[in-house]
Protein backbone atom coordinates (compact mmCIF):
# COMPACT_ATOMS: atom_id res chain seq x y z
CA UNK A 1 0.00 0.00 0.00
CA UNK A 2 1.62 3.19 -0.91
CA UNK A 3 0.72 6.67 0.45
CA UNK A 4 0.59 10.33 -1.56
CA UNK A 5 1.55 12.42 0.96
CA UNK A 6 0.24 15.75 0.89
CA UNK A 7 1.46 16.67 4.43
CA UNK A 8 4.36 15.63 7.07
CA UNK A 9 4.62 16.09 10.73
CA UNK A 10 7.47 16.46 12.23
CA UNK A 11 8.75 17.05 15.99
CA UNK A 12 11.06 16.22 18.33
CA UNK A 13 11.43 14.57 21.56
CA UNK A 14 14.19 15.00 24.46
CA UNK A 15 14.52 13.43 27.72
CA UNK A 16 12.08 10.48 26.77
CA UNK A 17 8.49 10.78 29.03
CA UNK A 18 10.00 12.86 31.81
CA UNK A 19 11.27 15.32 29.04
CA UNK A 20 10.27 17.92 25.82
CA UNK A 21 8.76 17.57 22.77
CA UNK A 22 8.83 20.10 20.25
CA UNK A 23 7.42 20.36 16.71
CA UNK A 24 9.66 21.85 13.52
CA UNK A 25 7.67 24.87 13.56
CA UNK A 26 7.24 25.39 17.08
CA UNK A 27 3.75 25.35 17.44
CA UNK A 28 3.72 22.63 19.62
CA UNK A 29 6.02 22.67 22.67
CA UNK A 30 5.37 20.65 25.64
CA UNK A 31 6.66 19.30 28.89
CA UNK A 32 6.45 15.79 29.03
CA UNK A 33 5.76 14.28 32.34
CA UNK A 34 5.25 10.36 33.27
CA UNK A 35 2.37 9.67 35.21
CA UNK A 36 1.93 8.16 38.71
CA UNK A 37 0.09 4.94 37.61
CA UNK A 38 3.47 4.50 35.43
CA UNK A 39 6.15 5.35 37.78
CA UNK A 40 6.24 9.11 37.11
CA UNK A 41 6.33 12.26 39.66
CA UNK A 42 2.63 13.34 38.17
CA UNK A 43 4.50 16.62 37.94
CA UNK A 44 2.68 19.19 35.57
CA UNK A 45 2.71 18.59 31.62
CA UNK A 46 1.65 16.04 29.55
CA UNK A 47 2.33 12.56 28.26
CA UNK A 48 2.43 11.11 24.66
CA UNK A 49 -1.04 8.82 25.42
CA UNK A 50 -2.80 12.36 25.76
CA UNK A 51 -1.28 13.97 22.86
CA UNK A 52 -1.92 10.69 20.98
CA UNK A 53 -5.82 11.00 22.38
CA UNK A 54 -6.07 14.52 21.67
CA UNK A 55 -4.72 13.60 17.91
CA UNK A 56 -7.01 10.97 17.04
CA UNK A 57 -10.22 12.41 18.33
CA UNK A 58 -9.82 15.55 16.58
CA UNK A 59 -8.81 13.59 13.32
CA UNK A 60 -11.27 10.98 13.57
CA UNK A 61 -14.11 13.81 14.63
CA UNK A 62 -12.87 15.65 11.39
CA UNK A 63 -13.86 12.74 9.41
CA UNK A 64 -17.38 12.33 10.75
CA UNK A 65 -17.84 15.57 9.43
CA UNK A 66 -16.40 14.68 5.99
CA UNK A 67 -19.00 12.08 5.60
CA UNK A 68 -22.06 13.73 7.08
CA UNK A 69 -20.94 16.59 4.69
CA UNK A 70 -20.88 14.06 1.72
CA UNK A 71 -24.82 13.27 1.35
CA UNK A 72 -25.50 12.44 6.09
CA UNK A 73 -27.73 14.68 8.38
CA UNK A 74 -26.15 18.00 9.41
CA UNK A 75 -23.48 17.67 12.50
CA UNK A 76 -24.11 19.64 15.45
CA UNK A 77 -21.87 22.33 16.09
CA UNK A 78 -21.20 20.71 19.86
CA UNK A 79 -20.07 17.23 18.23
CA UNK A 80 -17.02 15.58 20.29
CA UNK A 81 -15.45 12.78 19.82
CA UNK A 82 -13.47 11.68 23.39
CA UNK A 83 -10.57 9.49 22.99
CA UNK A 84 -9.52 7.27 26.25
CA UNK A 85 -5.89 6.11 25.72
CA UNK A 86 -5.18 3.29 28.34
CA UNK A 87 -1.42 1.82 28.38
CA UNK A 88 -0.17 -1.36 29.94
CA UNK A 89 2.08 -4.13 29.39
CA UNK A 90 0.73 -7.10 27.65
CA UNK A 91 0.62 -10.87 28.09
CA UNK A 92 3.19 -11.19 24.96
CA UNK A 93 5.72 -8.82 26.68
CA UNK A 94 6.11 -5.25 26.17
CA UNK A 95 3.44 -2.47 26.21
CA UNK A 96 0.62 -1.69 24.32
CA UNK A 97 -2.75 0.35 24.05
CA UNK A 98 -6.21 0.19 24.26
CA UNK A 99 -8.50 2.92 22.94
CA UNK A 100 -11.75 4.05 23.43
CA UNK A 101 -14.00 6.58 20.95
CA UNK A 102 -17.09 7.73 22.82
CA UNK A 103 -18.46 9.63 20.18
CA UNK A 104 -21.67 12.23 20.76
CA UNK A 105 -23.04 14.20 17.78
CA UNK A 106 -26.55 15.38 20.55
CA UNK A 107 -29.99 15.91 18.38
CA UNK A 108 -29.10 12.74 15.74
CA UNK A 109 -30.53 9.63 16.65
CA UNK A 110 -28.29 7.31 17.57
CA UNK A 111 -28.81 4.69 14.22
CA UNK A 112 -27.30 7.83 12.38
CA UNK A 113 -24.86 9.00 14.76
CA UNK A 114 -24.12 5.15 14.31
CA UNK A 115 -23.51 5.21 11.28
CA UNK A 116 -21.61 8.19 10.90
CA UNK A 117 -19.10 6.98 13.62
CA UNK A 118 -18.58 3.48 11.20
CA UNK A 119 -18.15 5.37 8.25
CA UNK A 120 -15.48 8.08 9.54
CA UNK A 121 -13.56 5.08 11.16
CA UNK A 122 -13.22 3.45 7.66
CA UNK A 123 -11.72 6.92 6.04
CA UNK A 124 -9.71 8.20 9.37
CA UNK A 125 -6.16 7.66 9.33
CA UNK A 126 -5.38 6.46 12.55
CA UNK A 127 -8.26 3.87 12.43
CA UNK A 128 -6.30 2.75 9.42
CA UNK A 129 -3.07 2.33 11.45
CA UNK A 130 -4.57 0.76 14.41
CA UNK A 131 -7.24 -1.69 12.91
CA UNK A 132 -5.67 -5.60 13.61
CA UNK A 133 -3.09 -3.98 16.14
CA UNK A 134 -4.68 -2.15 18.51
CA UNK A 135 -7.98 -2.46 20.23
CA UNK A 136 -10.12 0.38 19.72
CA UNK A 137 -14.01 0.30 21.06
CA UNK A 138 -16.48 2.60 19.39
CA UNK A 139 -19.37 4.01 21.29
CA UNK A 140 -22.08 6.41 20.47
CA UNK A 141 -22.74 8.42 23.46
Amino acid sequence: MSVHVLYTAKACATGGRDGRAVSDDGNLDVNLTTPKELGGSGAAGVNPEQLFAAAYSSCFLNHILYVANQNGPKVPLDATVTASVGVGPRSEGGFGIEVKLAVSLPGLPPSDADTLMRLADMLCPYSHALRGNVTVRLVVV
